[in-house]
């Protein structure tokens, strides 16, 4: 396989291993140059669309809205997206989590998807938005409770590539300026959602979230212009 990322920082994924499904998904180990990633997969079949899903600096299998991304991993199945939840080898590591995203791309690229979503949480805001910049087949990004902290490359994005922001003004770990600020140096197309009463978590709006993701996730992931490629 090719080497993700630049010359200067790279990672080779060697080998992957998937495991017996447990439940809605199959583990699946990425093995790299750089260590193993462990992913939990939620194919579909003949899928050419999927969503990988990333949390904070929390690592393991880090969720936000009590639940959010298992319950939309299982929900899109239906619209024919598959997910990818990839869990960071060192979750306070932003360039390391950054290849570990790109790798889980890699990965569902050789499983035939062309259009991808990414989604992260807090830190994984970050690391997202920076993934996104070095991959011409994301279509759109998703950051809930996004650091502002390398989240510059928002800017690079290509104009193909569409952003959404969501936010809590009651956030006593991150403050909703940093997705403001995401969203100023964002290009269109861009939405920047902020909800008075939710904490860093989102979970005192669980269920507008859950509504809000799905609904931009299904609407990007169809949008006309992708059947020109």
């Amino acid at each position: 396989m090719q080497p993700i990322y630049d010359e200067s920082f790279e990672m080779m994924v060697q080998d992957v291993k998937v495991a017996p499904q447990q439940g809605e998904y199959f583990p699946v180990k990425l093995i790299t140059s750089r260590g193993s990633i462990h992913c939990r997969y939620y194919p579909v079949n003949s899928a050419e669309k999927a969503v990988i899903w990333v949390g904070g600096v929390g690592g393991d299998w880090d969720t936000p809205a009590q639940g959010l991304y298992p319950r939309l991993c299982e929900e899109l199945r239906s619209q024919a997206i598959a997910s990818l939840r990839v869990r960071y080898r060192y979750s306070t590591e932003l360039e390391e989590s950054i290849l570990d995203v790109l790798a889980g791309l890699t990965y569902l690229q050789d499983e035939g998807i062309k259009y991808l979503a990414l989604v992260g949480h807090s830190f994984g805001g970050a690391v997202v938005i920076q993934a996104a910049s070095q991959s011409p087949d994301v279509r759109t990004v998703v950051t809930l409770a996004t650091q502002a902290y390398g989240t510059e490359p928002v800017a690079e994005l290509a104009t193909q590539c569409s952003i959404l922001l969501v936010h809590g003004v009651a956030d006593q770990v991150l403050p909703s300026y940093c997705s403001q600020r995401v969203y100023q140096l964002a290009l269109e197309p861009k939405q920047l959602i902020i909800y008075p009463n939710a904490n860093h978590g989102l979970d005192e709006v669980k269920d507008e979230i859950y509504q809000l993701v799905k609904n931009w996730l299904i609407e990007q992931l169809n949008r006309p212009e992708l059947i020109l490629f």
